[in-house]
């Protein structure tokens, strides 16, 4: 029997616009910086790809800086010597940088959603400036926060912060843009959307300076220096393109169907399976749930066995045999947190995958309670 890839939030397969556009840039032999013909022609490709992840993200096309990834993008927001506030649910891209500078750790429910409040404080009893990281979605649990609201939270302190948000997850799965975000700054990483791994970027709003953590030749207008990588920029701006085309096309929208068709089916089979973030907005693609009693580590290995790609976590977090810290700060006790995973489903999913899991997990389940019992 097939496999069924359903781990779309640590990766998307490449897409075949994504691939066709990376072979052809394969065959430029000029560097972009280069003034001869056959470096403004390595140039146009660059900046046809910055417009095309300008139009998927909503915003200019001189506010793309290409870096190797969202984890890059995210420390070259911060300016040297600033503080990184941010959720207790970010992802380490960013939580890293909030540990490092000492920075407020937002309060969320638990539903995942954040509260505009620090240890039940208002924002303003801990935040006097720097930068706050607000999370579009989280790829645990798929919940979407409402980031203009916190950021006019943030505008009414009337105090020197500059807004990030993180719409890896949001970026191509749904109708976020950079103009309803109330962000400075953004960060979008190709391969969640069907780019290649190894690129991304840091959308900065106009007039915003930029500090470069990669010094040297000045390229990406002085902001992030070193050669371009235009093989992954192609792959990246074909991949934005096509994202785009998908959300008009309505796609997600199938996707969330098949994804409301596995939660029914999972809490039909388990009455004491628990769906974490249900009740709030989450990505159309995304579900997590935890089996008391059953590890998600093993589900994870007893599903790939059986046939089908999902995680017990963030994909950094692969291999860590721990609690969900995502779950940890909504309020689960370890042994729920630990028992938790992650199903998200693609373009290319079938109802038929998901029946065909669902099946296969709760033969596991039922497995598993035999075994307990």
């Amino acid at each position: 029997m097939s496999r069924a890839y359903l781990d779309w939030n640590a990766t998307a397969p490449l897409r075949a616009e994504a691939r066709a556009a990376m072979i052809a840039a394969m065959d430029l032999g000029g560097n972009p910086s280069s003034v001869h013909a056959e470096g403004r022609k390595a140039k146009a490709l660059v900046e046809r790809a910055r417009g095309q992840v300008a139009d998927l993200v909503g915003c200019q096309p001189r506010d793309v800086i290409f870096t190797s990834g969202a984890t890059e993008a995210a420390g070259l927001a911060l300016p040297d010597g600033a503080v990184m506030h941010g959720g207790a649910i970010e992802h380490d891209a960013v939580g890293a940088w909030i540990d490092r500078t000492g920075g407020a750790l937002l309060d969320v429910d638990g539903d995942g959603r954040l509260t505009g409040t620090v240890g039940g404080a208002p924002l303003a009893d801990h935040i006097a400036g720097g930068v706050v990281a607000l999370q579009a979605a989280n790829s645990e649990t798929g919940v979407m926060q409402d980031t203009l609201a916190l950021a006019q939270q943030l505008w009414a302190l009337q105090r020197d912060v500059f807004v990030l948000v993180d719409a890896v997850q949001a970026i191509g799965k749904s109708g976020f843009t950079m103009d309803r975000s109330g962000a400075d700054f953004i960060l979008v990483s190709a391969h969640k959307f069907g780019g290649p791994k190894g690129i991304g970027a840091l959308i900065a709003k106009p007039g915003i300076d930029i500090t470069p953590r990669i010094p040297g030749g000045g390229q990406e207008m002085g902001r992030r220096s070193g050669t371009e990588n235009i093989i992954g920029i192609a792959g990246f701006g074909a991949a934005a393109e096509a994202a785009r085309r998908d959300i008009q096309d309505g796609i997600w929208a199938r996707v969330e169907k098949l994804r409301n068709i596995l939660d029914i089916t999972i809490a039909a089979a388990s009455s004491d399976t628990i769906f974490v973030g249900k009740s709030a907005h989450r990505l159309p693609n995304t579900t997590c749930f935890a089996t008391p009693g059953w590890k998600g580590e093993t589900q994870v290995m007893q599903m790939d066995l059986a046939g089908f790609a999902i995680s017990a976590g963030s994909a950094c977090s692969s291999g860590k045999v721990r609690a969900s810290k995502v779950l940890t700060a909504m309020g689960y006790d370890e042994g729920i947190a630990s028992s938790a995973i992650r199903v998200s489903l693609g373009r290319d999913t079938t109802e038929e995958d998901v029946l065909r899991f669902a099946e296969a997990w709760d033969k596991q389940r039922k497995k598993q309670r035999a075994r307990a019992a």
